[in-house]
């Protein structure tokens, strides 16, 4: 544990940016899962679906809680799957 005063107060911040980071990185991989779920049952709403993980992955990136790169390449993997399904 840390004894300097600054230092105790950061190890506060840290764990609740990482509590904040985790609920938002969870988050954005259920939306993706639920997506590629609804392409492979071809249901109804799977362009919801897809739109819904796409405008999470969108805030995760603009969170930086994942690489900008990581984003563009998650979103052209489902819109391909999107695609390849219709």
């Amino acid at each position: 544990m840390p004894n300097i005063k600054s230092a105790k107060k950061r190890v506060k911040v840290i764990a609740v940016k990482t509590a904040r980071n985790k609920a938002t990185r969870s988050a954005l991989r259920t939306s993706v899962k639920k997506a590629n779920i609804a392409i492979s049952d071809a249901s109804a709403n799977k362009e919801v679906a897809v739109r819904e993980a796409i405008k999470s992955i969108d805030k995760a990136a603009a969170k930086g809680i994942i690489h900008k790169n990581t984003a563009a390449r998650n979103k052209s993997a489902l819109v391909r799957k999107l695609n390849a399904a219709q």
